[in-house]
């Protein structure tokens, strides 16, 4: 029997269905195509953070397994994050594994997970991963929620998990607090709220969470600062987080993601003025797209900022021979055709980007 024949005989149908999530290898030129924070590549800044953590790791116990109750590493987190006494929090490396633990413990064997569409496509592969049955409810056409829909597709199918992204990714929008609350109301079972990009947003339900006994908010430490620690996070109610920690891996997150992100963390005072610039770089990017004949860009509360061209494969490539990379999603989900996303990066890094399409698309 061939190495394919055995495949087709162990592995489930839904997951050879399944593309892996696409990672770009790294690019040599401007990166502006994954929401990283270039403002850490250099500067005085990043060499005190650089050697302050080096200093740490140094003296960690390395050779030890880690504590998997991260004391340290989730005082910080209280302290600069603001996260109350009374809701717990779990940590993961980077959220992926958090959906990833949520999707064991609730949807295992044929639970049904709801989320809009397009949205993180690690909700619906990490469902199916597990034997879950996964439902997209499309957006519409401007990327606004559809409530409806939503409303109607719960009273349908009933799911034990909703995956509200807040704002979205790769759209960039808000969603109303009216309808999400709605939507929270009507869910039968949990209803995680992931805040990704709550930095760049500067709204957030965190402080709401009380009032409703089956949400969560989930975060990541990615996308200001730490993409390459991996350092996610959830947060709500004790007994909600108890439950998902048994699903945890025993020593998930290493020692040396941990000393980085407190390194890191002392230092959120500096990684809040990056995101400070990065809005700023938003609003302007999305004044100069508007200029662009044919372009069209979409409001973002996020790091980033999606927009439709005439032809966004020719200006990818375009793009590309100059140095510069962004994201062509074009194939993702029938609403983002011709749709480019484009991550902040330094004041200068958008003076080259918005220079290239000028000469690309007038």
């Amino acid at each position: 029997m061939s190495t394919s024949e055995f495949i087709a005989k162990t592995i489930r149908p839904e997951v050879r269905a399944l593309k892996a999530y696409p990672v770009t290898p790294p690019w040599p030129g401007i990166k502006l195509e994954l929401m990283e924070d270039a403002h850490l590549d250099a500067g005085p800044s990043t060499a005190a953070m650089r050697k302050e953590m080096a200093e740490r790791v140094a003296e960690s116990a390395f050779n030890r397994y880690p504590d998997p109750s991260a004391p340290a590493l989730k005082a910080k987190l209280r302290e600069k994050l603001g996260i109350a006494p009374q809701h717990d929090i779990l940590i993961g490396t980077g959220s992926d594994e958090i959906i990833t633990m949520l999707s064991q413990a609730i949807l295992a064997g044929g639970g049904t997970v709801v989320s809009f569409e397009p949205s993180f496509a690690v909700f619906k592969n990490a469902a199916l991963a597990v034997a879950g049955r996964y439902v997209g409810v499309s957006l519409k056409a401007d990327f606004t929620l559809d409530l409806d829909a939503m409303l109607a597709t719960i009273a349908r199918e009933q799911p034990k998990l909703i995956w509200i992204v807040y704002p979205n990714n790769p759209t960039g929008n808000q969603y109303p607090d009216e309808a999400i609350e709605q939507i929270i109301r009507a869910a039968p079972g949990l209803v995680v709220i992931d805040e990704a990009y709550e930095p760049f947003a500067q709204r957030s339900w965190m402080p709401r969470i009380d009032e409703f006994p089956n949400v969560l908010i989930m975060r990541t430490l990615s996308k200001i600062g730490l993409a390459g620690v991996r350092l996610g996070y959830i947060v709500g109610a004790p007994d909600w987080i108890g439950e998902i920690n048994k699903v945890r891996g025993p020593f998930n997150v290493g020692v040396l993601q941990q000393v980085a992100a407190e390194v890191l963390l002392d230092h959120y005072d500096e990684l809040k003025r990056h995101a400070t610039l990065m809005i700023a770089e938003r609003e302007r990017l999305l004044v100069e797209l508007a200029k662009l004949p044919g372009v069209i860009p979409f409001p973002s509360f996020a790091n980033f900022v999606l927009a439709r061209f005439p032809d966004a494969g020719a200006v990818f490539e375009a793009l590309k021979s100059r140095g510069i990379l962004v994201r062509n999603l074009s194939g993702m989900h029938p609403l983002m055709v011709n749709t480019l996303r484009i991550s902040m990066g330094t004041s200068e890094q958008m003076d080259a980007l918005i220079a290239a399409l000028r000469e690309i698309v007038l």
